[in-house]
């Protein structure tokens, strides 16, 4: 593979995009609060005319994202749209379109924390325990500090009636405030290898990018994405159809050997970028103009 090109700022490859579709955590924010020069670097692609979509892998609704942005300093005036998984689950859970919802019963088990609850808030479904559910809706563990094994017992037991999950949030881990957070992503993944049926919606799945598209009325081939997760972010953004910029202050800031805001160094990006076998169009420290 050859050397990533690394850049300073969004400003060096801005031009031949119209639309931008940001990651929020890694990129964005670090949970709690907005990374130094986001704000700035938001503006400065209003002021340059572009049409930004902030996509987020986060297990709850768009507005929810919208008052936590808020909170952080960022208005809804800094950007044109916003889209979560939790808000690409919450409408197929209405709408029963796709095949694999179109199965699901009404008894829904949430494995996940009180504050997710909004994806399924409102709709036709009866929350139950594990013994009377028809499916699992999982939004990631309810504690900070837990870790998949805490939820293998319960996993087990869905196994033992065959209900299906569906995972809100691909995300495996993010980084908040520097310290590494398990997601509903890493409990999908163990229910998977357990023998579980799951669904996921969220990045790298090709649909939800095909509803960002829509929603930033943006010809593919203008749209530029950018994010911290070469997994998530530039994979899915690269089986859209769309470039990448890679984000290097946050899920592989340790894999680089770097602290955040640092420039990596290009051997080690290259390997790293290499090994997860994605191509994003450039790598640049953090979300800056």
């Amino acid at each position: 593979m050859m050397p990533i090109r690394q850049i300073a700022g969004l400003s060096e490859v801005a031009s031949g995009f119209d639309g931008f579709i940001l990651d929020l955590w890694g990129v964005i924010h670090d949970g709690v609060e907005a990374y130094p020069g986001a704000r700035d670097t938001l503006a400065a692609l209003r002021a340059a005319g572009k049409t930004t979509l902030l996509l987020s892998n986060a297990p709850r609704r768009g507005d929810a994202l919208v008052e936590q942005l808020a909170r952080m300093g960022i208005g809804r005036d800094m950007y044109d749209h916003v889209l979560s998984s939790g808000e690409a689950v919450h409408m197929e859970l209405a709408r029963r379109t796709d095949p694999f919802y179109a199965t699901l019963g009404r008894n829904i088990y949430h494995m996940g924390p009180e504050r997710d609850e909004n994806v399924f808030a409102g709709l036709d479904l009866v929350p139950v325990d594990i013994e009377h559910a028809d499916f699992i809706l999982n939004t990631g563990p309810w504690d900070l500090e837990e870790t998949v094994e805490d939820y293998v017992p319960k996993m087990k037991d869905g196994l033992a009636r065959n209900l299906p999950m569906i995972c809100a949030n691909p995300d495996h881990v993010v980084i908040r405030q520097g310290k590494p957070v398990v997601c509903a992503g890493a409990l999908a993944a163990r229910y998977a290898e357990m023998g579980g049926v799951v669904s996921m919606r969220g990045k790298p799945d090709p649909a939800i990018y095909d509803n960002a598209l829509e929603l930033l009325g943006v010809e593919r081939a203008k749209v530029l994405a950018v994010g911290d997760a070469l997994h998530t972010d530039v994979k899915g953004a690269n089986a859209a159809g769309l470039c990448a910029v890679f984000v290097t202050q946050g899920i592989h800031a340790a894999e680089l050997g770097i602290r955040p805001g640092e420039v990596a160094d290009p051997e080690t990006l290259r390997q790293v970028v290499s090994r997860h076998g994605e191509r994003p169009l450039a790598a640049i420290p953090t979300f800056r103009w």
